[in-house]
């Protein structure tokens, strides 16, 4: 099954997103920080990766960037999953190579068909 990262600072967060898609058969892999984010990506080459935006350091915009400019992780789709709901966050996180964008507090199963989506 699909190896799914998720980066995201709330624990909370992380475990309802760990547990949807482990029930649904996913590998997950999580980072708490946009940096940690960068790194794991590089190394598990995860299929999809869920990325929050507000964290500490390295925020979510600036590590789908990385993500989308490296070449060994470009191929990556990533979701931007937020707070930020508004418009021009939405286009910002776009332009950052993100392939979709949803705003927190995100229906479980909306978040799982994107993912199936998305991997398939």
């Amino acid at each position: 099954m699909a190896k799914v990262l998720i980066v995201d600072d709330s624990p909370t967060e992380v475990h309802i997103f760990s547990t949807a898609l482990g029930n649904e058969g996913y590998q997950v892999v999580v980072a708490t920080d946009g940096e940690e984010g960068v790194q794991k990506a590089m190394e598990e080459m995860p299929d999809l990766i869920l990325m929050d935006v507000v964290m500490p350091g390295l925020n979510g915009f600036q590590a789908t960037r990385k993500i989308h400019r490296n070449a060994s992780t470009k191929h990556i789709p990533i979701i931007i999953v937020t707070t930020k709901d508004q418009d021009t966050d939405r286009e910002w996180g776009m332009r950052q190579g993100a392939k979709d964008y949803l705003v927190k507090p995100v229906d479980v199963s909306e978040l799982l068909n994107k993912v199936s989506e998305m991997v398939s």
